[in-house]
């Protein structure tokens, strides 16, 4: 049972690091419902967890592992659910100078490879830290990080401004 000043201190890291998080989960998910339903289970995972953490300084990074751990969970769950289709969808507009274009290009990477570029650009982690939180090598990261890159580096250079 949390007492109440667990409470309070849980809620106010909420308030201060949940933009921060939810931009995260964004990344990590690529929907802006899924990244808040990603969030919340990390954020329960966490209250749940609360008494046993015992540097503070660590919270982000524990709710990170949790979102990409849930979010792993979710890909294995949904790997069934994808079928190929004989028709291509219309392709996509490009808009290579917004940030909106950065987004959806990375909502068009596979899951892996988002999250990869995510952990590595966007939260800064480096090559290990990233394998550590996807649980794959440190070669893996690079090669993935790497294939990533060439997507995107593709699409800007194929879509017209």
């Amino acid at each position: 049972m949390q007492t109440v000043r667990e409470d309070e201190e849980f809620h106010e890291y909420v308030r201060t690091r949940g933009p921060a998080l939810l931009r995260t989960a964004h990344q990590l998910t690529g929907h802006a419902c899924d990244a808040e339903d990603l969030l919340q289970s990390a954020l329960t995972k966490t209250y749940l967890a609360w008494d046993r953490i015992q540097d503070l300084r660590a919270l982000d990074g524990y709710v990170r592992r949790a979102m990409v751990n849930i979010n792993i969970s979710q890909w294995r769950r949904r790997r069934l659910e994808e079928y190929p289709s004989e028709e291509l969808p219309e392709p996509v507009s490009w808009e290579c100078s917004s940030f909106e274009g950065l987004e959806a290009a990375l909502e068009r990477l596979p899951p892996r490879m988002r999250a990869a570029i995510v952990l590595r650009y966007y939260e800064d982690l480096s090559e290990p830290e990233v394998a550590s939180r996807l649980g794959i090598s440190v070669g893996t990261v690079k090669s993935t990080v790497s294939r990533a890159m060439a997507k995107l580096r593709d699409e800007l250079l194929q879509r017209p401004p």
